[in-house]
């Protein structure tokens, strides 16, 4: 059986040590491990290895390694369990060793799928506008378990929920003031849907925003639009350019009698 010879520090990882052997016909390189598996098998020059004991301590050293590479992948935000599994895997690191590293992980409080599911989902609501149903999806898409999910998202309060999407119906309100009332409704309940509000959430952010236009204010809104559609659709024979020009108004979502008056109001510039 090979003898131990050496151990030396490696000189660019002061926590690994090189294992020089001697199988009987002189001194060479055998392997390396980390400092914890050199302290655990209590290594030191002149021990015998048989090739269970070598095998078992290189298993040993790549669970550390694998632990290693997963707390420095760790240092730089909080991840799930899925996200470290990943992230071994591309290392082309063997199934049977990421799994005692994440135990290990576990072990020292470096993974907790609950801990950091509160911790993104409370990340998400106070740096973006996304909705639960978003923010679910993106979970999901972390590898966290269904029922963690449903969890942690159904703490987050209705009020304020609602409150984001209120102001962001009123902010986007405000900037497409243009549109109409009727498509101005549509276009604020798709963007609140995108941005994975629920259906309940919608409704009650659009009962408390104010989208519903005065007369006056429609009307502006109406010539804003038909005065670009009236100058495309004059070059028509009138009855055809004035049909299209309805067609066009209507589907924007402007009321017909106010279209009709428009129409009247453009005739008599002429």
């Amino acid at each position: 059986m090979p003898v131990i010879t050496k151990i030396s520090v490696q000189k660019h990882n002061k926590d690994r040590y090189s294992i020089f052997t001697d199988s009987g016909s002189g001194e060479e390189y055998a392997f390396s491990v980390d400092e914890d598996v050199l302290i655990k098998h209590n290594l030191k020059k002149g021990m015998e290895l048989d090739d269970f004991a070598v095998t078992e301590m290189l298993f040993q050293d790549d669970i550390r390694k694998a632990y290693n590479t997963a707390i420095n992948y760790l240092s730089h935000r909080m991840r799930s369990e899925s996200e470290v599994r990943e992230h071994l895997k591309k290392k082309e690191i063997s199934d049977a060793v990421i799994k005692e590293a994440i135990h290990k992980l576990y072990e020292f409080n470096f993974l907790n799928d609950e801990e950091f599911a509160n911790a993104f989902v409370s990340t998400k609501l106070n740096t973006t506008d996304k909705g639960a149903e978003v923010i679910k999806m993106e979970l999901k898409e972390k590898g966290i378990a269904p029922d963690l999910i449903t969890k942690v998202v159904d703490e987050v309060s209705f009020d304020e929920q609602l409150e984001k999407a209120i102001k962001l119906s009123e902010k986007y309100a405000l900037k497409n003031n243009k549109d109409s009332t009727r498509i101005l409704k549509q276009k604020i309940e798709q963007m609140l849907r995108r941005k994975g509000y629920s259906f309940s959430i919608i409704r009650a952010a659009m009962d408390e925003t104010d989208v519903e236009k005065e007369n006056e204010d429609e009307m502006d809104a109406l010539r804003i639009q038909g005065d670009k559609l009236y100058s495309k659709y004059s070059k028509l024979p009138e009855r055809e350019g004035r049909q299209k020009l309805k067609m066009a108004l209507y589907r924007k979502g402007f009321p017909m009698d106010m279209i009709d008056a428009f129409i009247t109001e453009k005739e008599n510039e002429e």
